[in-house]
């Protein structure tokens, strides 16, 4: 396909005043303006006819990426002819996932060599997850006299599948403290506040002194402590809410996003420490439901299996999902429940379902601090729309804090933060709970 470029039609414009002139001061040099666009329209012809022509084009895309990672796809094209374009400029058309406005733009440069293959990269970044589709590639380069752009188009067939992202996993403060662990890969004790019995010390100064076996050491003549063996092979079940409120975007991704980085990052600490460890979604019904799975190899698993979890946009029905996941645990264990309050009616029966859990379970809520609000509120108004937006995020805010409170008041434990920090809190709370017994 030719078509002009920009160059070409300001010359061709510039010749209808020229022509116009000449037409009113010399009559017989009318045709000098139809002579003028017919030359540049033959010269944009013969422009576009010797530019170089587009043999091979290849695309380079990788099967999977991160979302809220750079990704970065390939792209070669082999050119034949005497004039070879300076430059070429691309044109991608992808799924909404892979790019909010649908297309990404790039560049392939000209060899320094005399090579004809010219290569360049496309980077994007992936705002959803599921399968993002490849449309297709437009290449469009200028022939030698700048007039004529000849474009060509490629349909591509290729998907690149969008996955949780797990950065935080191969982070190097995450690695040494895992190779620094005491829950690591080697079968050892770790004697502290656990809950199983293991044996009798001699008491030091720093252990609990609620630890000291009075009995024991009175009759051994010396102070004797108990020793507490952590247990392991505790279920842990992280509970993502995937409704409409979870939707709603932080930092440039939706909330059930940021939660299920989180929640990854954890389960890669629980399942290094020995513990059964399961998924389980829910908006307006349960959604996914994973087995309990136990070592470091299941974490792709469970990093497939969170991949599924998908963007409901329906109220979460607290009641259905939370009685649904307590029938199937038969046990006691540790549910993180990551979540968000949106309007105090949800709170109400959110608080009645959890209160029925917390009999028999120990559990955990998560909420990501909604940073947005506090700039509302804390921006100095110049508007009466601004004073009504502070307002709504100021009583916004205090809903979800007296949420958290009644929470509080019933004896279940609240992790709030900000995403880049709520998964560190959460792994702290974690092993604090771990260490002490209490699952």
């Amino acid at each position: 396909m030719i078509y002009p470029t920009a160059r070409a039609v300001l010359l061709i414009a510039i010749g209808a005043p020229v022509a116009a002139v000449l037409a009113a001061l010399m009559p017989n040099l009318w045709a000098l303006g139809i002579a003028w666009a017919g030359m540049l329209m033959l010269l944009l012809t013969i422009d576009g006819l010797i530019a170089a022509k587009a043999g091979n084009v290849q695309l380079a895309a990788p099967k999977s990426a991160e979302i809220g990672a750079p990704l970065k796809l390939g792209v070669q094209a082999e050119f034949f002819g005497l004039m070879a374009p300076r430059m070429v400029s691309g044109n991608l058309g992808v799924d909404d996932r892979l790019s909010d406005n649908g297309r990404v733009e790039f560049t392939l440069m000209r060899p320094a060599s005399k090579e004809r293959m010219y290569s360049g990269t496309a980077t994007t970044t992936p705002n959803r997850r599921g399968e993002g589709d490849i449309g297709k590639l437009w290449l469009r380069w200028k022939g030698p006299l700048g007039l004529a752009w000849r474009q060509t188009s490629t349909k591509s067939d290729q998907s690149v599948a969008i996955i949780p992202n797990i950065s935080a996993v191969r982070s190097p403060t995450v690695q040494m403290f895992m190779r620094d662990s005491v829950f690591g890969l080697l079968a050892r004790k770790f004697r502290g506040e656990g809950s199983e019995f293991e044996a009798l010390a001699e008491y030091q100064p720093g252990m609990d002194r609620r630890s000291i076996d009075w009995k024991g050491s009175a009759r051994h003549s010396k102070l004797l402590a108990k020793e507490y063996d952590t247990e392991r092979n505790n279920q842990i079940v992280f509970a993502l809410d995937c409704g409409s409120a979870m939707c709603e975007p932080i930092d440039g991704l939706p909330r059930i996003d940021r939660a299920v980085s989180a929640a990854l990052l954890t389960a890669y600490i629980t399942l290094k420490s020995g513990d059964k460890t399961s998924l389980f979604s829910f908006a307006a019904k349960p959604e996914l439901s994973t087995p309990f799975l136990s070592g470091s190899r299941n974490f792709f698993r469970l990093q497939q299996d969170a991949a599924t979890i998908d963007y409901r946009h329906q109220e979460s029905n607290y009641t259905l999902a939370l009685s649904a996941l307590s029938q199937r645990l038969k046990r006691r264990s540790l549910i993180i429940i990551f979540t968000d309050f949106t309007d105090p009616t949800s709170a109400d029966l959110m608080l009645e379902a959890a209160g029925r859990l917390i009999d028999k379970h120990l559990v955990l809520f998560v909420v990501l601090k909604d940073e947005e609000l506090s700039e509302f509120i804390d921006k100095q108004p110049e508007s009466a729309e601004d004073v009504a937006r502070s307002v709504t995020a100021q009583s916004l805010l205090d809903q979800k804090r007296l949420v958290v409170s009644r929470l509080q008041h019933m004896g279940i434990d609240v992790i709030e933060g900000a995403h880049k920090d709520i998964g560190t809190k959460l792994i702290n709370s974690y092993l604090k709970i771990k260490r002490r017994g209490a699952i």
